[in-house]
């Protein structure tokens, strides 16, 4: 999966579910897309915050992008949205340290955010960079895919919902290879007024639930 800023629930039961959770940062970039970007709540609604990046391109691989200075901004408007929330004590210095990263490469910062939310969550998957792995490069979509999965010597492989429309079942049989995806069930919690707004980052959900109560939704969720 290409790394992503602060993804919804079902990215982490995605890396919950494996052994091995390759972080896709050798493909391009997607303007406009969630690699930099996400939704926190807002009264009932959704609000959108954007990590700055540099020199985005839909031409640039995501580990060929610097990110930008505007931490400062997105940690006023975090503690300003969540500062009454059950768990902002424990939760604020953990977006702190990751927004504090002196990390520039976008690709690796948010590579440390996802292990080190993983680690906080107690998701003991281990994580690695699809740019760290001896591939053929000159392969695209699927066929590199499966260039990965036979490389680190996998005999199933989970990918978001979205897949679907990507992968084959029989090309996949036809290396021993199970393909599956993830379809996350519907996941409600208390938020800070009696309408449910879904969809957003980890961040709400870290915000306003426990550890334990975060654990039970990482199983929500079915292979198809």
């Amino acid at each position: 999966m290409q790394p992503y800023f602060f993804p919804y629930i079902g990215y982490w039961q995605l890396i919950n579910a494996v052994d091995t959770f390759v972080i896709y940062d050798d493909v391009n970039y997607i303007k406009q897309g969630y690699i930099n970007r996400n939704s926190i709540l807002s009264g009932n609604d959704s609000q959108r915050i954007t990590l700055e990046v540099i020199g985005a391109s839909s031409n640039k691989l995501i580990n060929e992008i610097q990110r930008g200075n505007n931490v400062k901004k997105l940690l006023k408007t975090l503690s300003q949205t969540y500062s009454k929330a059950p768990e902002y004590d424990r939760v604020f210095p953990l977006i702190e340290d990751i927004l504090n990263s002196r990390e520039k490469n976008l690709a690796k910062f948010l590579g440390g955010s996802i292990v080190k939310i993983s680690n906080h969550l107690k998701i003991n998957t281990k994580i690695i960079f699809s740019s760290d792995i001896e591939k053929n490069s000159n392969l695209n979509a699927q066929d590199k895919i499966l260039d990965i999965c036979e490389r680190l010597e996998v005999n199933r492989y989970i990918n978001a919902i979205g897949g679907q429309e990507l992968y084959n079942q029989e090309a996949f049989k036809a290396k021993n290879i199970e393909l599956n995806f993830i379809q996350t069930e519907a996941i409600e919690y208390k938020q800070f007024n009696d309408e449910f707004t879904p969809y957003l980052s980890i961040i709400d959900i870290m915000m306003l639930n426990n550890i334990g109560d975060i654990k039970e939704m990482l199983n929500k969720y079915r292979l198809i």
